[in-house]
């Protein structure tokens, strides 16, 4: 088996970026630090891919912001338009461009990142979003290169930098708040659960079910993988149910609207018929009618401090990977009341 940039790492107790910045003797890496790598790629027999470690040799000042693959929803999600205001706003602050990168699907935006990376246009890469088994995260952790992750980490999390919300607790609260309420017959609308913090805040969902003694109904958790466009069949399924729910927790807030229309269509009154609590108190929340009670996830301060994190760890190589938690609060309209 051929030996990895992950093995010398390992071996000489150091980041996988530490070695590809060592390979191209880069002069933020002392010189302790990278005798003790080429020793370890000796012992190994180590032989160095020079265009993967070309990123951390270049000081070009610029990040790489990765959003999602999408035809379009995440162009049109405002948490990742605010995730970017904070990231460019420290990154100007500290006179470092940055860059965006998409498209229509993985091999899309691996290409573009494969060319970024061997030209040495980029410092390292901010990802916006954090799901199970994501090629580009296998991407940037088997090249070695450096990587900031919005999300809680599913692979590599020891050695990953991510910033994060508590969205399990994040979902506890919001189902707290509707039990307080006198509901009791809440369910659960979220997006893919191969999605991080939907998968947390289901968790957070069913926890607070279970501490209260309320079962936890299949028939009240859907979970559907995109926005629907029109009449959306599984919502209207949950609200046409003899035993509809009273409640309904909703990972998104453009899903909360989409549920809010489903609504109408079927002549349901919000929130005397049903109350709806949802997540990131984005523009949609203020929109809406009734406007949306929702859980504030500060989205901006996560590009900030994913921002933050990525600078110090371009500018200081040997720093441990770092996990922060960016707390959340609720802010409350008129989309909930007391059952009467």
């Amino acid at each position: 088996m051929a030996v990895t940039i992950k093995d010398v790492a390992a071996l000489a107790g150091v980041s996988p970026s530490t070695v590809s910045r060592t390979c191209k003797n880069n002069p933020s890496i002392s010189e302790e630090t990278k005798d003790r790598v080429r020793r370890a790629m000796a012992q190994l027999g180590y032989e160095p891919n020079f265009q993967a470690s070309n990123l951390a040799s270049q000081n070009s000042r610029t990040i790489g912001i990765v959003l999602p693959t999408s035809v379009r929803d995440a162009y049109e999600n405002p948490f990742y338009l605010e995730a970017i205001r904070g990231i460019s706003q420290y990154c100007n602050h500290r006179q470092y461009m940055n860059t965006v990168i998409t498209g229509k699907d993985e091999d899309e935006v691996l290409s573009a990142m494969r060319t970024m990376t061997r030209s040495g246009q980029v410092d390292g890469f901010i990802v916006l979003y954090s799901k199970q088994q994501d090629p580009v995260i296998d991407y940037l952790y088997g090249e070695g290169l450096l990587y900031v992750l919005i999300g809680k980490a599913y692979q590599y999390a020891n050695q990953t930098i991510y910033i994060d919300n508590d969205n399990l607790l994040a979902g506890q609260e919001a189902t707290e708040y509707l039990y307080q309420l006198g509901h009791r017959k809440i369910a659960y609308l979220g997006s893919d659960s191969s999605l991080m913090f939907s998968a947390d805040r289901k968790s957070g969902y069913q926890t607070a079910l279970l501490k209260h003694n309320l079962p936890v109904r299949p028939d009240y958790c859907v979970e559907i993988p995109s926005i629907p466009k029109g009449r959306d069949a599984i919502i209207h399924l949950l609200l046409q149910s003899d035993d509809r729910p009273t409640a309904i927790l909703v990972s998104d807030d453009i899903l909360a609207v989409a549920l809010e229309r489903s609504c109408m269509e079927m002549g349901l009154s919000i929130p005397k018929d049903l109350s709806i609590i949802s997540f990131n108190n984005s523009l949609f929340a203020r929109l809406t009618y009734p406007q949306l009670t929702s859980i504030d996830i500060n989205s901006c301060q996560l590009g900030i401090e994913a921002a933050s994190q990525m600078i110090n760890h371009i500018e200081n190589p040997n720093l441990l990977a770092t996990k922060i938690i960016v707390p959340h609060y609720l802010v409350e309209r008129d989309s909930c009341q007391p059952i009467l």
